[in-house]
C-alpha cells in the first residue's frame, strides 16, 4: 500500500517574509494561499511571526523578536527575585 499523503513542504525565511510583505501590501490570505499553494493557517502563522512593529524611536522588531524579548524579560525578573532572596540583609534592603 502506498501512502498518498504529501510530506510537509519546507519554506525558507525569505520566502515566508515575502509572503508576509505581499499580505501587508493588500493581498488577502485566501488569494496568497491559492496563488502559491500554501495553507491559510501557514500564512496566518507567518504573518504573526514576521509582521513588523515600528516604535517611536524608529526601531523595527518582528513579532517573533518581541516574543523573545518578553521571554528574556521574564527570565531576568525570576533571576532578580532569586538574587533578592539570597541577600535579605544587603544594603539595598536597609
Amino acid at each position: 500500500m502506498v501512502d498518498k499523503r504529501k510530506s510537509p513542504r519546507k519554506f525558507d525565511d525569505e520566502f515566508k517574509k515575502s509572503i508576509v510583505k505581499l499580505y501587508e501590501n493588500g493581498k488577502s490570505q485566501n488569494s496568497l494561499a491559492k496563488e502559491y499553494g500554501i495553507a491559510i493557517s501557514s500564512i496566518a502563522r507567518w504573518v504573526k511571526q514576521y509582521s513588523e512593529v515600528k516604535f517611536d524611536d524608529g526601531t523595527i522588531l518582528t513579532a517573533r523578536q518581541i516574543q523573545q524579548l518578553q521571554k528574556r524579560n521574564v527570565q531576568l525578573e525570576e533571576e532578580n527575585l532569586i538574587l533578592k532572596k539570597r541577600l535579605p540583609y544587603s544594603r539595598h534592603t536597609r
